[in-house]
């Protein structure tokens, strides 16, 4: 017969075992209790999402941009209307964007062609360009509430507003450069960040889309009657800007240069170009924290400089021309995130000191001042800005010291 002792014991532990099932019986309850419902399961024939996150910049007009693309697809069998576009900050709108605007900033992914509709079964980048107000920071967070109208869907579901393409903004320091050019009456043609043929050259290189252009400026040059040009348009020598110096904007590491390409004639673009030919001859700089700084379209024979040579801010790299795919002699300028001008990300850069004397009209009015030789309209700026650092914005004329 079994001690007392014993079935205490016994029944000891039987309590003590009741207690921990029930104590683990209720923190089971406990979880599932405080578990988040699933959530709800509904079709998204629109999805949204950002490749590429925005970096804050100060522009030569003083505010603080952002510029980035917001991907559309389009999934289903049906058009769809993009009617409006609202942009998010931290959970406040920041804009809306409304049909009309967004007719000129949508594109199908593969063409140049915007549309106001996305076409069924296809992806678009729209192409964004935030602006801050004055005194306000720019945001830590972005998100996107898009209402489209589907016309194959059944009436209750035509209309749909779609929420997504959350992207942290990425708040790395902005390189501060020094000038490309020295001297007056510098045009920053197609320069952000709204110009089209810079921003937009989205290409498909090793499975992803890449804008190494997205900063890029054109810098032409107007002599004092405002002309581009002064003779036979067909002949560079006729440029203002052919010949100027081309010098380096940082202290840096020769990342790679290209000769060799002869001169284009002026007015006519080269025929059947090759992609990795378009910058004809050409300067890489590496300025450290992968930043690339390239300059395209250099005179044949004129580079001075080598692969892994260490120049200074304001060395002379070369001399301006019109080699590669260019239509008339231009400075093409950019800073990217790798030592390529096509597999690459631009990167927006502020210029630490420079004067803006005048402000051009439009693109429109550029290229046809361009072609035919006319002065180019432009309104003057009385003062003169002189912005500590910045990005120059598109059509500005500006000195550079």
């Amino acid at each position: 017969m079994p001690s007392s002792s014993h079935t205490i014991n016994r029944a000891y532990v039987a309590s003590i075992a009741a207690l921990i099932s029930f104590a683990i019986l209720a923190a089971v309850i406990a979880r599932s209790l405080a578990a988040p419902a699933p959530p709800k399961e509904e079709m998204t024939p629109l999805l949204l999402s950002v490749q590429d996150a925005p970096i804050p910049f100060n522009g030569s007009d003083s505010s603080t941009h952002l510029v980035y693309e917001l991907v559309l697809t389009n999934f289903s069998s049906g058009d769809a209307a993009i009617e409006k576009v609202e942009v998010l900050g931290d959970g406040a709108e920041l804009q809306t964007l409304e049909a009309a605007e967004i007719a000129t900033r949508l594109q199908p992914i593969g063409t140049r062609e915007t549309v106001a509709a996305l076409p069924k079964s296809t992806q678009a980048l729209l192409f964004l360009h935030l602006v801050m107000p004055e005194g306000k920071h720019p945001p830590h967070q972005l998100e996107h509430r898009v209402t489209a109208r589907f016309a194959a869907a059944p009436p209750s579901h035509q209309e749909i507003t779609a929420t997504g393409g959350a992207i942290a903004v990425d708040h790395r320091p902005v390189a501060v450069i020094g000038p490309p050019l020295h001297g007056t009456g510098y045009v920053s043609a197609d320069s952000c960040c709204d110009a089209v043929r810079h921003t937009r050259a989205t290409l498909p290189i090793n499975g992803r889309f890449w804008i190494a252009q997205r900063y890029a400026v054109d810098w032409e040059q107007v002599n004092e009657q405002g002309r581009i040009y002064r003779g036979p348009r067909e002949k560079v020598e006729s440029y203002n800007i052919f010949g100027k110096e081309a010098i380096a904007v940082a202290d840096a590491t020769v990342a790679s240069t290209t000769d060799g390409t002869p001169e284009g004639t002026p007015g006519q673009y080269p025929t059947a170009i090759d992609p990795t030919a378009a910058d004809g001859n050409a300067v890489i700089l590496d300025l450290g924290q992968h930043r690339y700084a390239m300059y395209a379209h250099l005179q044949p024979g004129s580079i001075k400089v080598h692969q892994g040579d260490k120049v200074r801010t304001g060395q002379v790299l070369g001399l301006v021309g019109n080699t590669g795919n260019s239509l008339v002699p231009h400075l093409h300028f950019q800073l990217m995130d790798q030592p390529s001008s096509l597999a690459s990300n631009g990167l927006p850069y502020e210029i630490d000191n420079f004067e803006i004397t005048a402000k051009g009209i439009g693109t429109a009015t550029f290229d046809q001042a361009e072609s035919d030789g006319t002065p180019l309209p432009h309104t003057i700026l009385n003062p003169h800005l002189h912005p500590k650092k910045g990005l120059p914005l598109d059509q500005l004329i500006i000195n550079f010291r």
